[in-house]
Formats: C-alpha cells, structure tokens, sequence
C-alpha cells in the first residue's frame, strides 16, 4: 500500500512540476490568453485590402477568443512605420501586424529600414491571398502575354507599364517581361489606383494589380485582363490563363500576413494561428473573402517563415539586377 502510495504521489508530483514548467515558459501565465484587448496594427490607409481583412478578422477573432479585437491603422512609409511599431511592441500577443508581404520581403532591398522584418517580427499566419492580374487597355490588341510579347516586339517600343515604384507589381512586370523576351516603360505612380485609372483611360498600355483592385474595371469593360498571377486557375477570374502555366512557378500576389512582435511566446502564436485558420476556413469567411477577390490561406507560422526567407531572396536579386530604387 505504501508503495502504490509513493508512486501516486510521485506521479502527482511529475504533473505538478510539468504545469509550473508550462507556466514558466508562458510568460505572464500566457496560458489564460488572452485576458484584455488585442490590438491589429495596419499600416495603410483604411480602406485598403489590408484594412478590410483586419477588420473581418477582428470581428470574428473577437467573437472567438472572447475578447475586444481593435484594427488601428498606422500608415505610411510604404507600410513600415506600422511594421516597426509592432516590432518594437510587447511580446505578448496583443499587439499584431497584418500586412501585405511584399512589404516585408522586398523592403530590405529597397530602403533603409529602421526594423528587420526577418528578425524582429515572427510569423502568425497567412490568412489569404489574392493573385495579380496583368490587365492592359482595352484596345490593344493582345489576348495572352504570348501575343504581348509578340506585340510589343513587332511594335519596336516598349509597352508602357504603370506601376508604383519599387513595388511588387513591378518587380513582378520586370520579370514577366524578361522572361518573355521583351520590355516594358515602366511609368511610376504614387498608388495602384492612379495607374489603373491612367489605364482604363488610354494613357498608359498596361499595369498589374490585385484582383481586388483590377477586377471591377475588367469587369466593366474598362480594361482588358491576359493573365492571372495565381499558381492555378483563380476562381474569381475564371477563363483568364495564368503566367505560371507559361513561366513555370511564376506565382506572385498579395499575401496577407499576420505577424507579432519576436520573442512571442510559442503557445500565443499557436493558438493564434489555430483560430485564424479555423476562422477563414469557415464557408461564410471563405465567401467573403472570394467577394474581395482573395481566397483563403492555411499556411502555417513555420511555412510563413520559410517562405518569407525565400521570396526576400528572390526579390532581393531582382532589385539588384535591375538597379530598383525606391521612389
């Protein structure tokens, strides 16, 4: 008896010790989080595709976790001011980034930044992603990037290409155009918008943007769309053929990506990344986001991380090679 005794109580002993472990590697007795208002950091302007994600998300992670969610935008610097805010925040779980991750993987290459992104912020997850579309006016007469190609080589000048400098979209354009032999004008803007209105009214050739933001103008017949950036066929551009299945793995877009603060502790950002997943996974989520031309990602914190490792090298060779300058 005394012995079935001892081992009851060294075994109570083992799962006392195991819980004060967890409490220990959970600072702040994190296990309880979150127990008061998490904060998502947007660094654009509301209204914008980040915006409009953040605020979904902080409804429905609201109503999930139990606790006030709050978007508060902190714009500018291309995106970095609020990505440095949330790098410089807390650990701790209630102060989050959602951002289009360009901004974090070509930013190294192209400015002085005051935060590393690789470094100072550590993945959540991917909530969604939307493909470009190369779209170009409406009178010119090309069907697919073959016949662009084709086009614009026969033209003897180049296709002129509205764009916001330094951007992914013409990062982007600049390797679709090398890969098909032929060149682009790159014309700079100060926002995607100014470059698809340009081009709905003639004065440019062509541009590439977010489905979101090209899809209504194609829709209306205001410009013409020749390809999809996404790695298959888009649903919410159906008939439009993809790059990829001309450029092999030539796959580009806005991914929307929820980042914290370094140094978050582990089970925060697990927990964080189970109810966003479960959340966008949803049928009414997952309709929502096809309404704003994206669809849902279940990338994980780990995937996140590695991807980001990659397409900061990849673009970083395309700025050198180009010599890309921020505006």
């Amino acid at each position: 008896m005394a012995s079935k005794t001892l081992t009851l109580s060294r075994r109570a002993l083992g799962i006392a010790a195991t819980a004060l472990l967890a409490c220990a590697a959970w600072p702040g007795h994190a296990q309880d989080y979150p127990n008061k208002m998490i904060r998502i950091i947007v660094p654009n302007p509301a209204g914008g595709t980040s915006d409009v994600l953040g605020r979904l998300l902080a409804k429905e992670l609201g109503e999930t976790l139990k606790q006030p969610v709050i978007v508060e935008n902190k714009a500018g610097g291309n995106g970095h001011i609020g990505a440095s805010f949330v790098a410089k925040s807390a650990p701790d779980g209630y102060t989050l980034l959602l951002m289009d991750m360009s901004n974090a993987t070509i930013g190294p290459s192209v400015a002085q930044l005051n935060y590393n992104p690789l470094k100072e912020l550590t993945p959540v997850t991917m909530p969604a992603y939307s493909p470009h579309l190369l779209v170009v006016r409406q009178d010119l007469p090309v069907k697919n990037i073959d016949e662009l190609a084709a086009y614009a080589k026969k033209s003897g000048k180049p296709i002129s290409f509205g764009t916001p400098l330094a951007s992914i979209s013409q990062l982007a354009g600049i390797l679709l155009a090398q890969n098909k032999g032929f060149e682009f004008n790159v014309i700079g803007y100060k926002g995607g918008a100014q470059a698809l209105a340009d081009l709905a009214g003639g004065q440019i050739d062509s541009a590439m943007a977010s489905v979101l933001a090209t899809n209504p103008l194609v829709q209306g017949g205001k410009i013409k769309a020749i390809a999809v950036t996404s790695a298959k066929p888009f649903a919410a551009t159906p008939g439009v053929p993809t790059v990829a299945s001309q450029i092999p793995d030539f796959v580009t877009g806005s991914w929307q990506g929820l980042l914290a603060p370094a140094g978050t502790p582990p089970a925060v950002l697990d927990k964080l990344q189970a109810t966003v997943q479960q959340i966008v996974a949803r049928p009414d989520v997952a309709k929502r986001l096809a309404e704003l031309g994206s669809e849902p990602s279940d990338m994980s914190r780990q995937q996140m991380a590695e991807w980001m490792q990659v397409e900061t090298v990849r673009w970083a060779k395309v700025v050198k090679d180009n010599n890309i300058k921020a505006e």
